[in-house]
């Protein structure tokens, strides 16, 4: 299903509420590479966001305290993240409250990548002989890692801002970085050194596994929701799909004709959304590898060549809101688009100069999108009450994978619905 629509008039396409900024001070003769954003990123538990700010700097701000700072925010916006207390564990094991504080980091080196981890103790190491450790991760700990232009990988204390672990094995600058969502403190590095490289940080980050078959930089990568699979994408055409349980290729996804630059996982792990320099986001069922939507930022779509080749509407970041239902995108054409899932063209854009990366906030109830000069930029996503199908559509798809949906005694329309054949 392609949603290449015959015509699209951008006045009749509603307007994303901006809704604040975080900017960064430029003195005037700083206009050299290094200030850019390449990556915001929000804590599990909805109680910190993080930007690299350029130059070796990343930022951590309570996100309850930065939304309470955007004008009128409180005012129009059910986001459910109020100031809450944090809980750390005192040397005696006993609870003490602890209120987030903002921290400045220096990394020592230009920031690529970030990704909040979180522990939970049932999810123990896969080393098998553990007899001493360094940390103990406990239930409350937050860690931050960031990922480094020298290649290396740092990991910090987000309650006290303290480098806890430093990982070298790259080669070549970490691009992008991602911890498996069931607290088990698996990390999966992606570098421009064209491998992914698996850490286990209850093991004191020792990295347990190196997954080649990229055969040039790899930008991005994504679990799925249940830690089993995960997504790579690169410099190239191909989306590669790893079993994470083996550590071994399941396939590789082919429909773009540009590098593949940013992947993301449906909260329900039924879809997976990719985007491409190609203009395209494709959505696709990562059970079969069969295209299930294209969503399209130029009309009408280039042809494969210059779909392949350089072009003013790359896609540079895509990420799947929480309620499933929505996709947001920023292309080299200056909008940050809000599309859904059931409907062919943009629910809602806004402007946003040389966009570089997008996230949605822990409750999916804003889009933090960061730029070329450090800056980050937040916008509230649609308002949309999910229907009751496609909340049970979501309960299912949790649990089972498309060809168990596939083997149900329903009729063949629902099959479709559940397979999001039918979107």
């Amino acid at each position: 299903m392609a949603s290449f629509p015959d015509s699209v008039n951008e006045n009749d396409i509603g307007k994303a509420k901006f809704i604040g900024e975080l900017l960064v001070p430029v003195a005037p003769f700083d206009q050299k590479s290094g200030r850019e954003t390449w990556t915001v990123a929000f804590a599990p538990d909805g109680s910190y966001f993080a930007w690299s700010q350029g130059h070796r700097i990343v930022r951590l701000v309570p996100w309850s305290r930065c939304l309470n700072n955007f004008s009128g925010s409180n005012a129009d916006m059910s986001t459910g993240l109020g100031p809450r207390r944090l809980s750390r564990q005192n040397s005696d094991g006993a609870l003490s409250p602890s209120i987030p504080r903002e921290h400045t980091i220096d990394c020592g080196d230009i920031v690529w990548g970030l990704a909040f981890g979180s522990s939970v103790p049932e999810k123990q190491s896969r080393c098998v002989n553990i007899e001493w450790h360094r940390f103990k991760f406990g239930q409350d700990q937050l860690l931050l890692a960031t990922g480094l232009n020298n290649g290396r990988i740092k990991i910090w204390d987000v309650y006290t801002g303290k480098l806890l672990l430093n990982l070298m094995d790259h080669t070549d600058i970490v691009r992008d970085l991602t911890f498996a969502p069931d607290g088990s403190l698996v990390l999966v590095s992606a570098s421009r050194d064209k491998t992914l490289r698996v850490w286990d940080l209850k093991d004191d980050g020792n990295m347990v596994k190196v997954l080649r078959g990229h055969q040039n930089w790899v930008y991005c990568s994504a679990f799925s929701p249940d830690s089993s699979v995960l997504c790579s994408v690169g410099a190239g055409k191909a989306v590669f799909l790893w079993d994470m349980d083996k550590y071994c290729l399941i396939r590789k996804l082919e429909g773009h004709h540009n590098d593949v630059v940013s992947c993301e996982f449906s909260p329900d792990g039924a879809l997976l959304a990719t985007a491409s320099y190609d203009t395209r986001i494709i959505v696709w069922d990562p059970h079969l590898g069969t295209v299930l939507l294209e969503l399209g930022h130029l009309f009408p779509p280039p042809s494969p060549i210059f779909a392949g080749g350089a072009n003013d509407r790359w896609v540079r970041s895509v990420a799947f809101c929480h309620d499933g239902l929505h996709i947001a995108s920023l292309a080299d054409d200056r909008l940050v688009r809000f599309w859904n899932i059931e409907e062919s063209s943009p629910q809602a854009l806004s402007s946003l100069t040389n966009g570089l990366c997008c996230a949605f906030s822990t409750d999916g109830s804003v889009l933090a999108a960061g730029s070329r000069d450090g800056s980050v930029h937040f916008w509230a996503s649609p308002r949309t009450i999910s229907s009751l199908q496609h909340l049970c559509r979501m309960a299912v798809r949790r649990v089972m994978p498309t060809h168990l949906v596939q083997g149900l005694p329903v009729p063949p329309r629902m099959v479709d619905y559940l397979s999001y054949r039918i979107i």
